[in-house]
């Protein structure tokens, strides 16, 4: 497969010398010469899947990649990326694409996601004890906006179960863990859940995201703010130090934030992670505002909004935080990405790295290797 080269006269050349135009709006639009592998077979099974309810596709379409990922059918889909190595907290990215939490929350298809070609994978959000999550139905398309509602509410089979599953990994590309808090915990206690998720996680996890901004936890989001964060920050920074020196590995710890944030609140933020010394941040998570979808079928359900319309909010986020932290540590780019520019602007942004998931559903296996070039290219 041919290496993809930076974005010329308008166009980005995909990994195999095939090209996407950008649109007015800055998105790429696919020309019909497309032969990469992972798009030759995304259009033929995306109808029947985008038939099925939201969370059965969901179900059916991991569970056929694992099997499709396998050989001799693993042709299919090599796995398309781009000669973008990148060095971060003793880690090795092969380039700057990964995959958001959510889609694979108990671990179950990391190899099989890692076949597709992501750089790295952030399984969960995962918490100590197994959860069903909140009443079906909790996952909606808003397809006319390329976005996702849901409201699943840390739907897993708990800590331990994750856990095993990654120790069985034969995926080589780093792996985060984000970690949250079960329903039932008291905010008080909230510590505590995050504690004993990084306990068992930490001999597994390339990093730890924490994960204080799913909107679909009632009060999570509280734990951004004031004395909780710092509580928080102080508490699992401590622990870890401790894990680090008895097993002698480092692992990152980096923050999770919303989208809904004012530019005073992520300063704020800012402060208190440079405060606590930690390694990083990903902006950002869902959003509860419906701008780009109200009136729309599926719109106004309750939940958290992701894909095309969370774009501008989360990038703006993104730009506040990386004004306030300057380098002094990576962040993590992810919301509303769906084409190759939106992941430069991210890039142009602040992040070092970014991350998919509404956007790999609607566009598919190839949004991966694009996404890669143009952030190469926008960190030149």
């Amino acid at each position: 497969m041919k290496s993809a080269t930076a974005r010329r006269g308008g166009l980005f050349q995909r990994l195999d010398g095939t090209k996407s135009s950008s649109s007015a709006a800055g998105c790429c639009v696919e020309e019909t010469r497309d032969v990469e592998r992972p798009h030759r077979v995304y259009p033929l099974v995306k109808p029947l899947l985008f038939s099925l309810d939201p969370e059965r596709a969901h179900h059916l379409s991991l569970a056929a990649l694992k099997v499709a990922t396998r050989p001799p059918l693993r042709w299919l889909f090599g796995g398309g990326g781009a000669d973008d190595p990148v060095e971060l907290w003793g880690l090795r990215f092969a380039h700057r694409v990964g995959l958001a939490a959510g889609l694979d929350k108990n671990g179950d298809y990391v190899d099989a996601l890692g076949a597709l070609g992501f750089a790295f994978i952030e399984v969960g959000t995962v918490t100590p004890l197994p959860q069903p999550g909140n009443p079906q139905p909790r996952l909606f398309r808003v397809r006319p906006a390329q976005a996702i509602v849901n409201r699943m509410g840390f739907n897993n089979k708990g800590i331990e179960h994750l856990v095993e599953r990654l120790r069985r990994r034969r995926y080589r590309g780093v792996v985060g863990v984000n970690i949250g808090k079960n329903k039932v915990t008291p905010a008080e206690r909230a510590n505590d859940d995050y504690l004993a998720c990084l306990r068992h996680a930490y001999a597994h996890a390339d990093y730890v995201a924490v994960n204080v901004s799913s909107p679909n936890t009632p009060g999570l989001r509280e734990l951004q703010f004031g004395a909780a964060l710092d509580s928080l920050l102080q508490t699992v920074r401590a622990e870890r130090d401790v894990l680090a020196a008895r097993d002698g590995r480092f692992v990152p710890l980096l923050l999770k934030i919303a989208p809904d944030l004012d530019q005073a609140e992520v300063v704020e933020i800012a402060a208190a992670l440079i405060r606590h010394g930690w390694d990083g941040v990903i902006a950002t998570n869902t959003t509860l505002s419906r701008e780009g979808v109200a009136g729309l079928e599926h719109g106004n359900e309750a939940g958290g909004l992701s894909g095309k319309p969370l774009l501008e909010r989360s990038t703006r986020v993104l730009g506040w935080l990386a004004n306030e932290v300057r380098g002094r540590f990576p962040i993590i780019g992810v919301g509303g990405i769906t084409c190759a520019e939106d992941a430069a602007a991210k890039v142009r942004a602040g992040a070092t790295l970014v991350q998919i998931y509404s956007g790999f559903i609607y566009r598919g296996p190839g949004l991966i290797g694009e996404c890669a070039v143009a952030a190469r290219a926008a960190a030149r």
